[in-house]
């Protein structure tokens, strides 16, 4: 992380921390954070752990907490009196969250761009849960979900990985043809945190922390993997949040729209700053 020295002047521009969603890395940021940087502004894309060019694999991450880490140990890391922009999709904002439960005074505005946002007081299983009940039977298509560690109770733990059919109709419908081919070249499994004791605690999230920093949810209209409706439904479970709208944006914003996404982000961040 960029930061200043005694007497210097501290960089100009925001200061933008950028995190994916499941399966994918930081890659997927590469329009938004060349057109954010080209602005003048600073960025941080993270790969979370064993995703993007990050080593390790899925089996191999302990906890959700410990997949988040590069986030936490990023914002930890700031400068004293320095707050960031953090940016989340889809799964993301799940890191998001335990980011913001963790270093509130770290964060200026906290944008769920058609990610996953939590309610305080409850788990942060509750968004999956009750995603479960909008979605169909056969909704992941051809993803695959696989329990690794044979008959070691103890080690067995089950990863996720999309499938080409699953992100072409569902994820990138709208996205140009060579972003899909890109992800679908990069996508690495991940692993689900079934049985996690921080996805399943009921005081993870609390409203004097995680419910006390600002946040702004970016709905991507055209999304078809979970609907607008189920979007704006996740922002209702967090009071004084704000909405915005994306049009024609398919569940991948940051290629389906990316300059339109990248505007409304420094939109955001001037307003919160």
């Amino acid at each position: 992380m960029e930061s200043a020295g005694a007497g210097e002047e501290r960089p100009r521009g925001h200061r933008f921390v950028l995190v994916h969603g499941v399966c994918h890395g930081a890659w997927s940021w590469y329009r938004v954070a060349t057109a954010l940087r080209s602005a003048g502004h600073r960025v941080d894309a993270l790969d979370m752990a064993a995703c993007g060019a990050r080593p390790g694999r899925a089996e191999e991450v302990g906890s959700f907490q410990e997949y988040s880490r590069p986030l936490l140990d990023a914002l930890g890391a700031l400068p004293p009196g320095e707050k960031a922009v953090l940016v989340g999709h889809s799964y993301g904002g799940q890191s998001l969250a335990l980011a913001m439960q963790a270093h509130p005074d770290r964060v200026a505005v906290a944008v769920f761009a058609s990610a996953a946002m939590p309610a305080a007081g409850k788990p942060l299983k509750f968004v999956s849960e009750q995603f479960a009940q909008e979605r169909g039977p056969g909704f992941f298509m051809d993803s695959v979900i696989e329990t690794t560690g044979g008959d070691d109770l103890e080690r067995a733990c089950k990863t996720f990985l999309l499938g080409p059919e699953y992100m072409a109709q569902r994820l990138y419908q709208l996205s140009p043809a060579e972003d899909l081919t890109l992800a679908t070249m990069l996508v690495r499994p991940s692993r689900r945190f079934v049985d996690d004791a921080v996805m399943n605690g009921e005081e993870v999230l609390t409203a004097e922390r995680y419910g006390a920093v600002s946040r702004v949810y970016v709905v991507a209209e055209e999304d078809a993997s979970w609907s607008p409706e189920f979007q704006r439904r996740m922002a209702s479970w967090n009071p004084g949040a704000e909405v915005r709208g994306l049009q024609g944006a398919d569940h991948m914003p940051m290629f389906s729209k990316p300059r339109e996404l990248s505007d409304l982000l420094v939109e955001i961040a001037d307003k919160y700053m």
